[in-house]
């Protein structure tokens, strides 16, 4: 676990819990900065079609919505900073208005079937499309979305960490479905094949 991450969420009460269920707790390192994204964490970032994010209301209470696009919408500028393009949605930009009373945001990236799971902590800003063209272009997936894209999301990453396997359940997408169905397609073809073959030499 980066430093930074064990920082911020290994708090007293945290260790008190971790010292009441298992006898003893986690150290906490002295100082920490910002835990730069290395090359694993922006590959499995890259390869994403979706993630959720989590924002904080004025009040305190957490808001955690569902973000989806083309694979690697969400993109890694450079190992401190993430941006993706805001697709028109509801009209409600919880989100949107939530980053305007705090910049705090969590990102949660999954990968089912290989259950694999992603946490990131960062700052958020957010930038109206239309104030920036040439950064919209760039984070825009396609061209045939560039006219749904109403916001930029720029966050400074602050840190990460990789959860464990457990309990995760594997699901997979259509595309990863028709991928693992390819092969036994393309044998029961070959099979059929030989079937009629055999069937046409034996009349």
């Amino acid at each position: 676990m980066p430093d930074q991450f064990h920082r911020i969420y290994f708090t007293p009460e945290a260790l008190a819990a971790q010292a009441h269920y298992y006898g003893r707790s986690q150290e906490i390192p002295s100082q920490a900065g910002p835990d730069p994204l290395g090359a694993e964490e922006r590959e499995f970032i890259a390869d994403r079609d979706s993630f959720y994010i989590a924002t904080v209301t004025r009040d305190g209470w957490r808001y955690v919505q569902h973000r989806g696009g083309p694979k690697g919408f969400l993109k890694a500028v450079d190992p401190q900073t993430l941006a993706f393009a805001d697709f028109r949605g509801n009209h409600q930009l919880l989100s949107t208005g939530n980053l305007s009373a705090s910049d705090r945001v969590a990102l949660f990236l999954m990968d089912y079937p290989h259950r694999v799971r992603l946490k990131i902590l960062g700052h958020a800003r957010v930038l109206d499309a239309r104030d920036h063209g040439d950064l919209t272009k760039q984070l825009t997936p396609t061209p045939g979305l560039r006219e749904k894209v109403e916001r930029l999301f720029v966050v400074s990453v602050v840190s990460f960490d990789w959860n464990c396997p457990q309990y995760i359940t594997p699901r997979y997408t259509e595309e990863e479905l028709r991928q693992a169905i390819m092969p036994l397609k393309r044998r029961v073809a070959e099979l059929e094949a030989k079937l009629t073959a055999n069937e046409l030499s034996n009349k």
